[in-house]
């Protein structure tokens, strides 16, 4: 992590992203021409992307992920930490360092903004969207159906001749933060049954499921409970009580899906980097539909 403000920003960034992407063309058997092109990594020659393109797609390079952060610390005072990351494209979390954080629960419960940037090599446009950090789980969650909190970035190489453009859609997303904050409040002022919750995200399994499925179920519940138990006493709250229903705010019941994904859920080919787990619990269909009942209720 490093600030922007400094001259060594550029630097650090080149040094985390010290590669091109090159596009090259695809042959046939006995060196048959084609139409199609794949776009290569320079430096561990891997192909990059989940498939082909055309002559005219024009890969975009660090230069244009330099320009894309000048951008977003002019529309955030100069303030900002970068984090980033590369996975079939260029990843960049942004934390505005002098922003405003939000204090959801007392003093032990902050949640501060941040920016994710994606930059991929899948020919959609460049998006940027307005998350929070939360302090009590380490949790980094976008709540991509909240209004204005996602941009679209035009996918084009030579972005520094669009200065003025990129500064005002980041000024746009970075007025985000005042709706998004709202949200979250009216999430802790909002309470759900998190057994009733939990079932209409993860159901119970049904007579005819396995032993395997059983245990998983029960393994998945025990852990996003523990989860829940945890962050309550880290915060300064009461422990869940099974006579009162197992009752939480919303926002307690969002990041608790949203955080096991992150944190405690392994994929097939188990626990990635940090930024893989924030990735992959963004695009989790199960985090999706928490977002989704949470958000009905202060709709």
């Amino acid at each position: 992590m490093f600030s922007t403000s400094s001259d060594t920003v550029a630097d650090k960034i080149r040094a985390a992203f010290d590669f091109t992407v090159d596009k090259f063309p695809l042959s046939g058997p006995d060196g048959l021409q084609t139409p199609w092109y794949a776009m290569f990594r320079s430096d561990t020659d891997k192909v990059i992307g989940k498939g082909s393109v055309t002559s005219r797609y024009v890969p975009h390079q660090t230069d244009d992920v330099l320009a894309l952060c000048d951008a977003a610390s002019e529309a955030f005072n100069d303030e900002i930490d970068v984090t980033t990351h590369f996975r079939d494209g260029h990843y960049v979390s942004i934390q505005p360092t002098q922003h405003e954080r939000l204090a959801v629960y007392g003093q032990r419960d902050n949640v501060w903004p941040r920016v994710i940037i994606n930059a991929g090599y899948d020919g959609r446009a460049f998006a940027a969207t307005m998350g929070y950090y939360r302090d009590a789980c380490r949790n980094l969650a976008m709540m991509r159906q909240v209004n204005g909190t996602t941009v679209s970035i035009r996918h084009t190489s030579g972005l520094r001749s669009h200065m003025d453009s990129l500064i005002s859609t980041f000024n746009t997303l970075k007025d985000s933060w005042a709706g998004l904050s709202d949200v979250i409040l009216h999430l802790q002022n909002s309470e759900v049954q998190m057994i009733d919750f939990l079932n209409e995200i993860y159901p119970q399994p049904d007579d005819d499921a396995s032993k395997r499925g059983v245990t998983v179920h029960r393994d998945r519940t025990e852990t996003i409970f523990r989860r829940l138990q945890d962050e309550r006493y880290r915060t300064g709250r009461d422990r869940l009580q099974a006579a009162d229903g197992f009752t939480v705010s919303a926002w307690e019941a969002f990041n608790a899906i949203q955080g096991y994904v992150q944190h405690d859920a392994q994929s097939k080919t188990g626990f990635k980097s940090d930024f893989d787990r924030i990735l992959r619990a963004s695009r989790d269909a199960n985090v999706r539909k928490a977002e989704s009942m949470v958000l009905a209720l202060v709709a």
